[in-house]
């Protein structure tokens, strides 16, 4: 266990009111890959740009195009939880972290057994009809051709946000009371450079502020701790 493990380890053992904000990085461990680094999907090629694909204006004027892109850069049911949304589980189970604050929108935090999980970005596990509005699984989707329709004749459309949409109110309203109430903000696997996402990040005012990630963040220099690991190595350790 290296210094800055230890010092962690005190942070969380004298927290009462953790808040964990993740991105990409915290999920490349189950084997997704993260949208910007070299190996991630946006480096990857394809008939048009991913920050092109998925948005809201291509998926209303090209939404078969769209769906071929979700299917297969998108489809992470098989991914399993990390020792980092497992200890995350484990610390709100025990009472120390109070929220989630997640711009991933695999669902691995829930299956790993955390029960306030705001997902800033939405979730691949929920799908609805744009027209009645019933609930779909993310298996209907990934297992069907073309654009998915409902049983009453609707598109259906994956609950994630798109670019060129807005974050959820009631989301947002949750992430940021939950920030403002936080006695220690833990920021990992992400390089906070996605907006309004990472502006969140703002309403923090408790004692501690930790970042793990792998890459240099803007909020470097705030961090009373800065950890330059793998965050599930990291978090097997506390």
């Amino acid at each position: 266990m290296t210094d800055e493990v230890k010092r962690l380890k005190e942070i969380v053992d004298g927290s009462q009111r953790i808040v964990f904000f993740g991105g990409a990085g915290v999920s490349t461990e189950s084997g997704i890959p993260d949208f910007r680094s070299v190996d991630g999907l946006y480096s990857q090629q394809w008939d048009y740009p991913p920050e092109t694909i998925l948005s809201h204006t291509f998926f209303e004027k090209k939404t078969e195009e769209f769906y071929r892109f979700y299917r297969a850069k998108m489809n992470c049911l098989s991914a399993k939880p990390n020792p980092a949304h497992l200890k995350l589980a484990q610390l709100e189970e025990e009472g120390k972290l109070t929220a989630i604050v997640t711009q991933n929108i695999d669902g691995l935090h829930q299956i790993a057994g955390s029960k306030r999980v705001y997902e800033l970005h939405g979730s691949i596990h929920r799908n609805n009809c744009m027209r009645c509005g019933k609930f779909y699984g993310p298996e209907y989707i990934f297992e069907s051709e073309g654009v998915p329709k409902c049983e009453c004749g609707g598109t259906i459309k994956p609950d994630v946000v798109l670019y060129e949409e807005g974050l959820d109110d009631a989301t947002v309203n949750g992430a940021v009371n939950a920030m403002i109430g936080a006695d220690t903000l833990i920021i990992g696997g992400t390089s906070l450079n996605v907006y309004p996402a990472a502006g969140l990040i703002r309403y923090f005012s408790g004692k501690s502020l930790v970042i793990v990630n792998k890459s240099p963040t803007q909020y470097d220099s705030n961090a009373d701790l800065l950890i330059c690991q793998n965050i599930g190595e990291v978090f097997s350790q506390i």
